[in-house]
């Protein structure tokens, strides 16, 4: 997990997964050629869009090399698997150096991802890539973001690194501590990082979790709703009482929570859905 920095307008402090959102460029059809073992046609089939679904998964590797130093991609050296293709690692000294000044280079806006993978000679491996699950954000929020989060193995030989610009620190964690952590107040995380890492932790081991990710045919949709009572907000998920009846409340009564609140239900929600910040 990384750390967003303090300053950040979106959850600052907070720890998160590495992601961004989608460039222009990542749904070109030149980037869809570097891609190895997914089409656009099944991944837009397996994310319930009509086209483009491949752009996510190009997105999701271009920022976890951009924010955590992890390149997921296929070259001439490293860890091959049943087709032959072969993960690309970094324990030559030289290619470790080579592609930590090209990741400088990308985040200064200087080189694009494409033209990086096409001069290292790569194929990105999206096929390592498995999706997860997909967030909304709840309709009051002054902000509101369509996510759709991954999984993958870090490839053999690769070392994750923040970018000392947007994330200022980079932690290695198992999900029951992470949140163990959140509970006491030592780490700071929203709630749709919350329940990911819950997800997550009801497996033993990250090769019993890719196979379960590999296998789902429909990853359905989390559009929580927040709603207020005389105890303070509570989130309710598809399926918890209330939820259906929550849609119009919003709407209905004019009420609108501000940016500081919504910040304030995502981050100090209990396990039970519940935050005690008062209206």
């Amino acid at each position: 997990m990384l750390r967003r920095h303090l300053d950040s307008d979106f959850v600052g402090g907070a720890y998160v997964f590495p992601g961004g959102k989608v460039d222009e460029e990542d749904r070109t059809p030149e980037a869809g050629f570097t891609c190895a073992g997914r089409h656009d046609a099944s991944a837009s089939d397996m994310l319930g869009v009509d086209s483009g679904g491949l752009a996510f998964w190009i997105a999701a590797l271009r920022e976890c090399f951009e924010e955590a130093g992890v390149l997921l991609a296929y070259g001439a050296h490293g860890h091959g698997d049943a087709h032959g293709d072969v993960l690309i690692e970094m324990s030559d000294p030289e290619a470790r150096r080579r592609l930590a000044a090209q990741r400088v280079e990308l985040n200064a806006g200087r080189l694009g991802f494409l033209d990086l993978i096409r001069a290292e000679g790569l194929r990105l491996a999206v096929d390592r890539v498995h999706y997860f699950s997909h967030w909304i954000t709840p309709e009051p929020a002054p902000k509101r973001y369509d996510t759709r989060f991954f999984v993958a193995a870090l490839p053999p030989g690769q070392v994750p690194v923040h970018d000392d610009h947007e994330t200022v620190e980079t932690v290695w964690v198992r999900p029951a501590e992470a949140l163990a952590r959140a509970e006491a107040g030592e780490f700071d995380l929203i709630f749709p990082t919350i329940k990911n890492l819950e997800a997550i932790a009801r497996f033993t081991t990250s090769a019993e979790l890719l196979a379960a990710a590999a296998a789902v045919e429909r990853v359905p949709t989390v559009l929580p709703r927040v709603v207020a009572d005389h105890r303070g907000f509570r989130i309710l998920l598809p399926g918890d009482d209330g939820y259906d009846e929550a849609v119009a409340a919003p709407a209905d009564s004019g009420a609108r929570l501000t940016p500081a609140q919504v910040g304030a239900v995502v981050r100090s929600v209990g396990a039970d859905g519940r935050s005690e910040q008062r209206p």
